[in-house]
């Protein structure tokens, strides 16, 4: 049996983007987004005192790991008696890998995940997407809405594009800052990726990144203008995307252009 845990709570910390979520039913509606296959595990990132960490145990029992950066939040959950010391991972997400955090197989990657890294937890879950299953999470509104945005939105880029051809993206709901310890100055929102292997692009993932991000790297150019300066030859592109915007491509498109410009590399 373990120790009681510490008598008074923890501390957020504003360098680790830290907003504790204490709205219960926030936690409990996050945690019925989620959805794995028998013999899937769940990674939580960022559990801190284990608001959301407490339903997902509820629902998957065992299969729940956590994976903390913070050495007072690591102190606090290894005194309570709901998971396990094995379950608890001190590390940060960012420069480990699924076997050091104990995914020994395909798993949720869930998380009221820190702003000042979300769109790098979201690139993570791009590196390993063939073993993350699925992504649902909390992230600020504008990111989550940048997920989902379609083609022609003013939000749309790099992450709409890379995360929509790899997985199946739904905005979920919107939170307030009064759900939050301390509440932060921005509305939150959550979302839901599936991962869609068999709708998987036919071309190398590094090879769409580079080119996404070259589309991207200067929107107000044509897509020839801007793929010319990312290092690409621009009479490969198809005649009729050369005048266009990158953001007026879908994701599908994309991979279409990828095909056409790495073709020959």
């Amino acid at each position: 049996m373990k120790t009681r845990g510490p008598s008074g709570p923890v501390k957020a910390k504003k360098h680790l983007g830290q907003h504790f979520l204490k709205d219960s039913a926030v936690s409990e509606r996050i945690a019925g987004l989620v959805h794995i296959a028998e013999g899937q595990q769940v990674l939580e990132v960022g559990p801190g005192t284990g608001a959301l960490t407490q339903p997902l145990i509820r629902r998957f029992g065992t299969a729940v790991h956590v994976v903390e950066i913070d050495t007072e939040s690591v102190g606090y959950l290894s005194g309570v008696d709901w998971i396990a010391n094995a379950h608890i991972h001190a590390a940060d997400l960012l420069k480990s890998s699924p076997e050091v955090l104990g995914m020994t197989g395909t798993f949720g990657l869930v998380g009221n995940f820190p702003y000042n890294i979300s769109s790098q937890i979201l690139f993570r879950a791009l590196d390993w997407r063939s073993q993350v299953s699925c992504c649902i999470g909390m992230f600020q509104k504008e990111v989550a809405e940048r997920v989902c945005a379609s083609n022609g939105s003013k939000v749309y880029g790099i992450l709409s594009v890379l995360l929509q051809n790899y997985f199946s993206c739904e905005y979920a709901f919107t939170v307030g800052p009064g759900a939050f310890d301390p509440p932060p100055k921005v509305d939150s929102g959550v979302i839901r990726l599936v991962r869609t292997p068999d709708t998987d692009p036919d071309v190398p993932y590094e090879a769409l990144k580079r080119v996404v991000k070259a589309a991207f790297g200067l929107r107000r150019k044509t897509l020839r203008n801007a793929l010319r300066a990312g290092g690409f030859d621009d009479a490969s592109i198809p005649e009729e995307w050369r005048g266009l915007r990158a953001e007026q491509l879908s994701p599908a498109d994309f991979v279409v252009l990828t095909r056409a410009l790495c073709a020959e590399n």
